[in-house]
């Protein structure tokens, strides 16, 4: 798995495409304030892997990088471009809802970008040393 986490003081997404058929129609966009925003791209070799040790090893960064930027929002974005290996969409979207559920129980606000979609994305990030964290799991 490669992550590619960034803090960011604003960030808002607009669907643009579908991707993927069989997700359901989404046309409204969010937009979120001091979070971690992070694009994730789960690969075919931690589909070889159980999925719950693939969750935990996520979520555990993605709280190490949370604290190191005092904020307690997380945001999921599917982010198929960091490698040229993917996990299959029923395994990667698995992973994304039980990260997101073991966020939430250790009350974290979470958010799941439109999972295979296309967004427009608005990004405010500023630029220091723990704002922008690239790691592979």
């Amino acid at each position: 798995m490669k992550v590619l986490v960034m803090y960011v003081e604003e960030f808002s997404y607009q669907p643009a495409q579908k991707n993927l058929e069989e997700v359901e129609e989404i046309t409204a966009g969010a937009q979120f304030s001091d979070s971690i925003l992070a694009f994730i791209q789960v690969e075919e070799s931690d589909e070889e892997k159980d999925v719950k040790s693939r969750e935990k090893k996520l979520v555990n960064h993605l709280k190490w990088t949370a604290r190191k930027n005092n904020c307690k929002s997380v945001i999921l974005h599917s982010f198929a471009h960091l490698s040229e290996s993917k996990a299959s969409v029923e395994f990667t979207k698995e992973l994304f809802d039980l990260a997101e559920k073991r966020l939430q129980n250790a009350d974290f606000t979470t958010a799941q970008t439109p999972f295979g979609y296309f967004l427009d994305l608005n990004i405010k990030a500023p630029g220091f040393s723990l704002a922008r964290i690239w790691a592979t799991l």
